[in-house]
């Protein structure tokens, strides 16, 4: 098993920003700083350690893979990784459904 490095780009933070508040909402709904404190970790982790074995953004573009998975705090998580040059994965965007 391979484990690669993971950056998480601007444009990432940026469609997470579009998507979720900067403070919580009035029945607990969750802000951009609890997605990245309880999701993103997992999102991480799941691109790093399972690359390979996501299902690929457009077929036969092996290097863009996307991790489509249930959330803590989001009902599902879409995260876009492209496989860089130099071998680190970079997160280059997302979408949520709370």
């Amino acid at each position: 098993m391979t484990h690669r490095q993971v950056r998480v780009t601007s444009g990432f933070f940026e469609q997470l920003d579009a998507q979720l508040p900067g403070e919580r909402g009035p029945h607990g709904e969750p802000s951009a700083t609890d997605f990245l404190a309880i999701e993103l970790p997992t999102i991480i982790e799941q691109f790093a350690e399972h690359f390979d074995d996501q299902p690929e953004v457009v077929v036969g573009l092996q290097a863009a893979r996307m991790l489509i998975t249930p959330g803590v705090l989001v009902d599902v998580v879409v995260a876009y990784g492209l496989l860089a040059s130099d071998g680190v994965i970079d997160l280059i965007g997302m979408a949520i459904d709370v």
